[in-house]
């Protein structure tokens, strides 16, 4: 083989993507430093933890409460991955109907829908556990009203206020209410 065949096999092996696979280590990183560049926007990323995902924290609570109701919408669960949501959102109670979990709330309010669908993703892009998925949801309601929930704004007509007055942000995912 000649010289120039070899640099030729060397540059193909190199560069091809099957081929020469990037480490899952460095994978890895690279996914993390994507997420955190093109969706620096949504939320901070940290490096990875010991099961390999990013946390998520929250820092724009209208942007990312935009983006968990497209992930609710969007990413669909098994049946696996629906019974660790259940177990992590069933004993929170509801923010908005508290004799109601965050699980099944009594509606499917814009509030519920960025829980179901922060839930979904930490599940299936993730593959958090049900401990994780509750205490992130759990983060997540107190970050988006500090003062806390009485539990009862479904039932007295706060479901149009915004979640910081608290209401459950709409009933219309097109009209989020901040």
């Amino acid at each position: 083989m000649t010289t120039l065949q070899q640099d030729s096999q060397t540059r193909t092996r190199a560069y091809h993507p099957v081929a020469n696979r990037m480490p899952a280590a460095r994978a890895q990183t690279r996914r993390q430093f994507l997420l955190g560049a093109f969706g620096g926007l949504l939320f901070a990323c940290t490096p990875a933890d010991s099961q390999g995902f990013s946390e998520i924290t929250f820092t724009d609570a209208d942007k990312q409460a935009r983006q968990f109701i497209i992930w609710e919408r969007e990413i669909e669960l098994d049946r696996t991955q629906e019974a660790v949501k259940k177990a992590a959102l069933s004993v929170i109670p509801a923010p908005c109907c508290s004799d109601n979990s965050a699980y099944t709330c009594c509606c499917p309010c814009n509030m519920s829908r960025t829980i179901w669908g922060l839930a979904n993703y930490m599940i299936a892009k993730q593959d958090a556990d049900a401990d994780s998925v509750r205490s992130k949801a759990e983060e997540w309601i107190a970050y988006i009203n500090p003062n806390g929930y009485d539990g009862k704004a479904c039932y007295t007509g706060r479901c149009p206020r915004p979640f910081r007055e608290d209401g459950c942000g709409g009933m219309d995912p097109s009209q989020l209410n901040f």
